[in-house]
């Protein structure tokens, strides 16, 4: 009774053969359909264009807060900051002050305790919540395809850098993404990625130059690039395209944002020096398999938001690559 009322819901007005002929469909198979079509996609000719969850900053960012804004987003990949999962997970959270000041003895005392407090509880870590969370993205169509905990410095140790890998590997990554130490660490990170045989993407700023990533890709197959055409536009004053051209074997993931020459500001889409649309043309061009990385990074204008924004920058690129 139940599939025949959604038959004549669904179809009213057609001829009773067809009617019936629907009724041999499953309710599953109506289910099936319906869930795919409320699920967002991103996957733009070729192109995947996610999102990195520091665009959601300004806004609550549990893990749970952060789901719902792809969805709404309509963005089915994104580039997942550490502080999420890790309170999904369970996580002890760090308390105090001294952010953007110099910490007092008092903050700089709670800092150094939570440090160890973080490093054991990684060490340890079960990895279940971490799937858990994979499968909640999962279920709502949104792949996590790369994440950014802050568990990779040098500070840290193997175990935490060992569980870095093992928590990307539960929530169904290709690659963790830190920022570019010295060689030392780099060799570190790419012998234990090695290990886990798993990439690093290393994510630069305005240091960005043509050849900064070269020590660090020599030292390991599984040192990658983790490019920001925006910082590298800012630092080297030149188009990023050659560069993804010699390197695109070797980027793991690409952030997309717009800044001016010579260290300019972030600015909005289409308004900065960075060539976004024509390398993304680039990307779809040449087929390149890695992921682009929406990061709104400018000052949001008043009366918008994070999330306005955001949909903002993905259709920017959704017209750079109809």
């Amino acid at each position: 009774m139940e599939k025949h009322n959604l038959s004549r819901r669904q179809f009213i007005g057609s001829s009773a053969i067809a009617a019936t002929s629907l009724l041999l469909f499953s309710k599953s198979v109506f289910a099936e359909g319906f869930n795919k079509a409320d699920k967002p996609n991103s996957l733009i000719n070729g192109v995947q264009i996610g999102v990195i969850t520091y665009s959601f900053r300004s806004m609550p960012s549990t893990a749970e807060d952060l789901l719902k804004y792809c969805i709404d987003c309509n963005i089915n990949a994104i580039e997942l900051m550490g502080d999420a999962a890790e309170a999904y997970a369970g996580a002890p959270t760090r308390q105090g002050g001294g952010y953007g000041r110099p910490q007092t003895p008092e903050e700089k005392t709670a800092a150094e305790a939570f440090n160890k407090q973080i490093a054991e509880w990684r060490a340890n870590a079960p990895m279940d919540k971490f799937k858990a969370l994979r499968k909640k993205y999962n279920d709502a169509g949104i792949t996590i395809y790369a994440w950014k905990p802050n568990a990779l410095g040098a500070r840290n140790s193997d175990a935490e850098i060992d569980y870095a890998f093992n928590a990307g590997k539960a929530l169904g990554v290709t690659h963790v993404t830190v920022e570019l130490p010295d060689e030392a660490q780099t060799k570190r990170l790419g012998d234990i990625a090695a290990k886990h045989k798993m990439m690093v993407g290393y994510h630069a700023h305005t240091q960005a130059t043509p050849t900064l990533w070269d020590i660090a890709l020599s030292q390991s197959k599984y040192n990658g690039i983790n490019l920001d055409i925006g910082h590298y536009v800012a630092g080297t004053s030149s188009s990023p395209i050659p560069f993804i051209e010699k390197y695109h074997d070797r980027i793991t993931s690409m952030h997309l944002k717009d800044r001016k020459f010579h260290d300019g500001p972030n600015e909005p889409w289409g308004q900065g020096d960075t060539p976004i649309k024509e390398v993304l043309q680039i990307v779809k061009k040449n087929r390149y398999k890695f992921p682009v990385t929406i990061e709104q990074e400018y000052k949001i204008p008043d009366g918008s938001d994070a999330i306005k924004e955001v949909k903002i920058c993905r259709q920017f690129a959704a017209d750079a690559l109809s």
